[in-house]
């Protein structure tokens, strides 16, 4: 019994002594490159440009609550969305609501949390715009 006392501790300190020893080897190389060379191959990557949209399969009034939600935050403009808007056709809850989710979500820094939108918004990677609506990307 003493034996398997002592046999448990001794293990587990091998055992996180060798985890250490593979953070510090992997941090180790992470850091052998300089700096300013990070910092380059950061500036030169682009993002894919994303949208964020309405899932097709949402409640419609779960929508219209995104479109109000959306459209009350300050600097949010959802005029394309209105009659006479370039947004307005096709006049249903998806498509205005997928409008005012990306207007929503572009605004915040488009963020994956900022198109949750409690389940029913999607991040999508090929521009939804059509015909004169044009979504920001």
């Amino acid at each position: 019994m003493t034996m398997e006392v002592t046999w448990r501790p001794l293990a587990l300190l091998t055992m996180g002594v060798a985890l250490l020893s593979c953070f510090a080897t992997r941090t180790e190389s992470r850091n052998s490159v300089p700096q300013s060379d990070r910092v380059k191959v950061l500036e030169n990557e682009e993002a894919a440009p994303t949208w964020c949209i309405a899932k097709p399969s949402a409640d419609v009034e779960k929508l219209h609550h995104n479109i109000d939600f959306s459209c009350g935050q300050t600097g949010i403009d959802c005029r394309p969305i209105l009659p006479g808007g370039n947004c307005f056709d096709p006049d249903n809850a998806v498509s205005h609501a997928s409008v005012a989710m990306n207007l929503f979500y572009k605004a915040t820094g488009k963020n994956p949390w900022d198109c949750h939108f409690n389940g029913t918004g999607l991040i999508i990677y090929q521009n939804p715009s059509v015909g004169i609506c044009h979504y920001q990307a």
